[in-house]
């Protein structure tokens, strides 16, 4: 009987969590900003950028704003704060109402983290397979590209990984859009 009680004993303190133990760290958000400054724009790669017949066209932030709503899970289809396109090269045009443009594939993201500094997003692809990109935004080239309405100096360079291939150094530059 003695016996009996001590293994219950041992075995009820096996489940006993350890006071010592760390607790594990909590996950990262998959969607976070911490944006004192507008960052909104289309970053433009200052060379070409290409996996097979897609060409990476651009990297889009949008405002403020547009993080929050996001981030609170107010999401229009088709629509985030932060995504990258890509461009098919080998496809014909399409027509649209500005004229005929190439056909692209708009990765909206899985996970982003973008603050005043860096910027890193997360997507899928079905034809890419996974689309990553971390960089750093530097914020006195961006303030000198939007003075002057647009550079052709870099104001974002990082890493873009497509799939299995990785590629170091991709420069963008700033341009507001239409």
């Amino acid at each position: 009987m003695i016996l009996a009680a001590g293994l219950l004993l041992a075995a009820a303190g096996c489940d006993r969590p350890d006071r010592d133990a760390e607790a594990p760290a909590p996950a990262r958000a998959a969607f976070s900003h911490d944006l004192p400054e507008d960052v909104s724009g289309y970053y433009v790669p200052v060379t070409e950028v290409r996996v097979d017949n897609w060409r990476l066209h651009h990297l889009f932030m949008g405002q403020v704003p547009e993080f929050i709503a996001w981030e609170a899970g107010q999401r229009t289809a088709g629509f985030a704060p932060v995504m990258i396109e890509f461009e098919d090269m080998a496809g014909p045009p399409v027509a649209t109402d500005a004229g005929e443009r190439r056909r692209r594939l708009r990765l909206i993201p899985a996970a982003y983290a973008v603050t005043e500094d860096r910027v890193r997003i997360e997507a899928l692809s079905g034809g890419l397979g996974a689309v990553s990109f971390e960089g750093k935004l530097d914020q006195d080239a961006l303030s000198h590209a939007r003075r002057n309405l647009g550079d052709e100096g870099a104001v974002v360079t990082g890493r873009l990984k497509v799939g299995n291939r990785t590629f170091d150094g991709v420069s963008m530059r700033w341009w507001a859009g239409d």
